[in-house]
């Protein structure tokens, strides 16, 4: 049986009385459901017609004038292309607040581009490093990196919070990480997850980009097979999109204090470790910003998000990029798994972008001042 693992990513991950989230190809569902019956195992069918949930979400995009920057819909996913053309605008016209550069290029050329963005207020400031997009699929987490720059533009000069987090701290913002499988998502298979490099031996393409950091690489949670959605890669940092972030963090990890990484799905604000069952030393600081900020995101909706280190609260993983960043040196490194539970997947409906985001943003903030004051 063909089925693609939604949730848990892994099969090692399935064990006695968990939920388990898969896809199957229509023709499957015929056999593996008298299966499951026999085995005695409970099934609730989540979505029924997943074609046309897709094309409801990426079909009837062009009577959308997505074109003009003005009008930018932050509440729709966007393509690749109007991502960049989307950042290229800002670069021009927020000149004051925000420098776009890139860190390198993905494995079929396009380049990777970072927002920089605060106040040039002194020549030294602490940073914030936040990613998105690292896997193709999670649509929602491209389109939270947008909504943050939104947000902080627009209320920079009304909002003392985001004046004071602009002022004293820059941000470095990827809007998406693993451009790639992104656009592939948009045009050949809405749930990609991995990156699109080739592998000679077999006809597989791709790696999982967070899996792929020297951090504990292809340990337990992940898998040496080029076929598999969690493959490790040859080795770590094969991937151009991984080496070259790496590098860039690397190159600041004195300046950079934080490095939040956005995911979906399972509604959960994630720290380390994730390759062991360890405490990190600094656990009182980044367990007390993940239960404030968890708090802060509730109150706008009543959505609850489980917190806790990833190893733990969802399952053991090696070679991922929170851990990374922590042995790194960035002592405050978040994962958030956003949106939803399972109800619609990786198909989060545009209608919940603006909500997602909006509680979101309150977490976010919230981790920002709290890394402003000194946590001892």
């Amino acid at each position: 049986l063909q089925v693609d693992l939604w949730q848990p990513s892994s099969p090692f991950h399935i064990v006695e009385g968990t939920v388990t989230d898969v896809r199957v190809p229509e023709n499957t569902t015929r056999s593996l459901l008298p299966y499951l019956q026999q085995a005695n195992i409970q099934y609730t069918i989540l979505i029924s017609d997943l074609q046309k949930a897709v094309e409801n979400q990426t079909g009837l995009r062009s009577y959308r004038n997505r074109r003009s920057l003005s009008g930018y819909n932050y509440e729709v996913y966007h393509s690749l292309e109007e991502i960049q053309d989307w950042m290229h605008h800002l670069n021009r016209t927020y000149s004051d607040l925000v420098h776009m550069f890139s860190v390198g290029k993905s494995y079929e050329g396009r380049p990777l581009y970072v927002l920089k963005l605060g106040k040039r207020s002194r020549p030294y400031k602490k940073a914030v490093w936040i990613d998105c997009g690292i896997h193709a699929r999670e649509w929602i987490g491209p389109a939270f990196c947008q909504w943050f720059v939104k947000e902080a533009l627009q209320t920079y000069q009304t909002d003392p919070a985001m004046r004071k987090m602009l002022t004293q701290l820059y941000f470095y913002i990827m809007p998406v990480f693993n451009v790639d499988g992104y656009h592939f998502s948009w045009t050949n298979d809405r749930f990609w997850r991995k990156t699109r490099s080739k592998n000679t031996r077999f006809h597989c393409h791709g790696v999982d980009a967070n899996r792929n950091w020297k951090v504990k690489w292809c340990d337990e949670g992940a898998s040496f097979h080029p076929c598999d959605d969690t493959y490790c890669g040859p080795f770590p940092e094969s991937e151009p999109e991984v080496k070259a972030v790496a590098h860039f963090l690397r190159r600041h990890r004195k300046q950079i204090k934080a490095y939040l990484s956005f995911h979906a799905y399972a509604q959960m604000l994630l720290y380390p470790y994730s390759y062991k069952y360890e405490t990190i030393p600094n656990f009182s600081c980044v367990e007390s910003a993940a239960y404030n900020a968890v708090n802060a995101l509730q109150s706008a909706y009543g959505i609850r998000y489980r917190y806790g280190p990833a190893s733990s609260t969802l399952y053991v993983s090696s070679g991922s990029s929170m851990d990374w960043a922590y042995k790194n040196g960035i002592p405050y490194a978040f994962a958030f798994e956003l949106r939803d539970t399972g109800h619609f997947g990786f198909l989060l409906p545009e209608t919940l972008i603006k909500p997602t985001c909006t509680e979101t943003m309150l977490a976010v903030k919230n981790i920002t001042l709290h890394l402003l004051k000194k946590c001892h």
